[in-house]
């Protein structure tokens, strides 16, 4: 099966010239870097969020973000997605969405804070504040290979156009059941990327996410299991540590989470009846 494209999108890169040091001698030369700049979400005209991000995407980040905020259910609930442009600079710098069928309170989920691209959870009042209502335990008969699971990460580093040049982003990813890559997305903050993962599936109609596995560059924070239990997606790996809350939540709904899936080894925090191997006695 082809992954749909990570093909690094337009911005997503910029060029720099620098200085680089090597064995006492100083010589210049050109550097790529991982874009970022803001993007303002708006419910109608109503901003709701800034959230600093890479370029490319960005339809897929708001929705992604409308879902895993709690503020959709589901993709039939966006009525329309729609880019707009700062007036001075003529940059993409907006998502403006249309909403159908869909009761909250603009100002009770309006972001009075700028959302920082290294930190989703960061001014939010509580840990419950984040908890959406209606998380369920995913699918309790997906089951996936261990062997088929420590090829992911290669599969992965293999589709990160631009990391693989500025080595400076996150990136998420989301396999089938045989372990086939369908997306990859990458973004200077782990949680957009797996915003923009999740936000591709819900356009393309494949929610709920029942017998996929989803793999993360960097740690398995509690926002990112939130994230991925809000999809139905049952298994969770990352190649760093879950933080506590993390593996908390990801025991509490049955989740199975994996940490430090590096070579031939990870560690399996819940879930394990779901990874297909033997127990060393």
């Amino acid at each position: 099966m082809t992954p749909a494209s990570s093909r690094a999108p337009e911005k997503s890169l910029q060029l720099t010239q620098v200085m680089e040091w090597s064995a006492g001698h100083l010589t210049p030369h050109e550097d790529s870097l991982a874009a970022e700049e803001p993007l303002e979400i708006r419910i109608g005209k109503m901003p709701l969020t800034v959230t600093m991000r890479t370029p490319g995407h960005d339809r897929e980040l708001t929705a992604g973000f409308l879902l895993t905020e709690g503020i959709i259910e589901d993709g039939s609930q966006i009525a329309s997605l729609n880019a707009y442009a700062n007036s001075a600079s003529g940059a993409s710098n907006g998502v403006e969405v249309e909403l159908r069928e869909s009761e909250f309170d603009v100002s009770d989920l309006q972001r009075n804070f700028f959302a920082a691209s290294s930190c989703g959870i960061c001014g939010k009042a509580s840990i419950e504040a984040i908890r959406r209502r209606g998380l369920g335990a995913p699918n309790p008969n997906f089951s996936f290979d261990a062997e088929l699971l420590c090829e992911l990460p290669d599969k992965l580093r293999s589709a990160q156009t631009v990391f693989s040049r500025t080595g400076g982003l996150h990136a998420a990813a989301l396999f089938d059941g045989q372990g086939n890559l369908l997306a990859v997305r990458e973004d200077i903050g782990r949680h957009n990327a797996v915003d923009k993962i999740i936000g591709w599936a819900l356009l393309q109609g494949m929610l709920p996410l029942s017998n996929h596995v989803m793999l993360v560059s960097g740690r398995g924070g509690f926002e990112i299991v939130q994230k991925t239990l809000s999809t139905g997606i049952p298994v969770l790996a990352s190649v760093s540590a879950p933080s506590s809350l993390a593996v908390r939540l990801a025991r509490e709904f049955e989740l199975t989470l994996v940490g430090f899936l590096r070579g031939r080894r990870f560690v399996l925090y819940s879930g394990a009846s779901r990874i297909g191997t033997s127990v060393a006695g």
